[in-house]
């Protein structure tokens, strides 16, 4: 693995043509390359989830990270455009679909580019990586633990989400999807109840579900980090990507 790459602050074209911050990352090598966008979790544009777009060039990706929170002003800390984006209770879904165009049409338009774009997600990221695929022509696309995918949220939760399930006739790419047994958000039922749909459909999909583990197993910087998950996980990603995106 040649490791070698190039990282840093960009400026992308999001929904309505807004100017988004993303955080780009790619390998110096001149062979052709698939592209990755990584929609990052409800508590932000954060340095973890900049590691996991660097982590994925490593890997011989071109990845990409918009800062969907962006809008929510120029010059104002990461933290405090989280908290102003979670106090309207997340981003449209309209929005994020384009946002995630914008990212795409971006990856594309690069160097070495092979045309094909995956896209993953984490927590709240999860339920919209779904969307993304439902609604936009992509390769790949990897849910980690995305809730709120076959359920409404509740009244008065921070995350005001509706079921996706409506849209999943829609589903692009095939899907991989990494859930924790001990989540309640989504819950194991809710899992199966999608995977039930996605069967019906004939929607090539590939759930696992990982005992031990709850939300954010991933998340190495949170006391949900659950190693040997994350591990099998990351493992399981880059196979999945590896098949459908080449690179």
């Amino acid at each position: 693995m040649n490791d070698a790459m190039r990282a840093g602050t960009v400026t992308i074209s999001g929904h309505e043509k807004a100017e988004l911050e993303a955080y780009l990352a790619y390998p110096l090598h001149d062979g052709p390359r698939g592209g990755v966008v990584v929609i990052h979790h409800m508590p932000g544009y954060d340095e973890a989830t900049r590691e996991i777009v660097r982590r994925f060039a490593a890997h011989g990706y071109a990845a990409i990270c918009p800062n969907l929170y962006s809008r929510e002003g120029a010059g104002v800390g990461h933290d405090d455009q989280a908290a102003a984006a979670r106090a309207k209770g997340g981003i449209p879904d309209e929005q994020l679909v384009g946002d995630v165009a914008g990212a795409v049409a971006h990856l594309n338009s690069l160097d070495h580019a092979n045309g094909k774009v995956g896209v993953i997600g984490y927590c709240s990221g999860g339920r919209q990586t779904f969307l993304a695929a439902c609604s936009l022509p992509l390769d790949a696309a990897v849910d980690c633990y995305g809730a709120f995918v076959a359920s409404d949220s509740p009244a008065g939760y921070p995350l005001q989400a509706a079921s996706l399930l409506s849209k999943a006739p829609g589903l692009s790419c095939p899907l991989l999807g990494l859930f924790g047994a001990e989540d309640a958000r989504p819950s194991p039922e809710e899992v199966a109840r999608l995977s039930a749909e996605l069967d019906r459909l004939g929607k090539e999909h590939e759930f696992h579900v990982f005992p031990d583990a709850g939300h954010g197993f991933f998340a190495v910087d949170r006391p949900s980090y659950r190693p040997a998950a994350a591990l099998d996980g990351w493992k399981k990603v880059f196979t999945f990507f590896g098949r459908h995106l080449g690179a």
